[in-house]
């Protein structure tokens, strides 16, 4: 999907994610309606290039609410799912605000939480 990289160049030119660069990603995103995981992991690839950085508040909420989606569909986190994550979230060696934002929102939200997420 040579969009997405398209916008992650462009969104990245600068560092940080504005609103109207949030509104983009989103529009992108949810095109055909429902993330998939080529999206979820260009979303994790967009917030370790600018963790840290002055972004938009609107971005942290694209983030959970995409990556939450995607991971709660069938309201369950399951052993790939938990893995897949761990990986994303350790990859950059750091556990920054917008993942830790993430991590509360899937534990309030499924059905149940594997405790290797429980990472606070």
């Amino acid at each position: 999907m040579s969009t997405l990289e398209e916008l992650k160049s462009s969104i990245l030119a600068d560092g940080v994610i504005d609103e109207a660069e949030v509104k983009q990603v989103r529009e992108a995103l949810y095109a055909d309606g429902k993330i998939d995981r080529e999206e979820a992991d260009f979303l994790f690839e967009l917030n370790d290039a600018v963790s840290g950085k002055a972004n938009h508040s609107s971005w942290e909420t694209l983030f959970v609410e995409a990556i939450s989606a995607y991971l709660l569909e069938d309201g369950v986190i399951d052993d790939e799912e938990t893995q897949w994550l761990l990986a994303k979230i350790q990859g950059d060696g750091q556990l920054d605000k917008t993942e830790k934002a993430l991590l509360a929102n899937l534990k309030s939200k499924a059905k149940s939480f594997p405790s290797a997420l429980d990472l606070n």
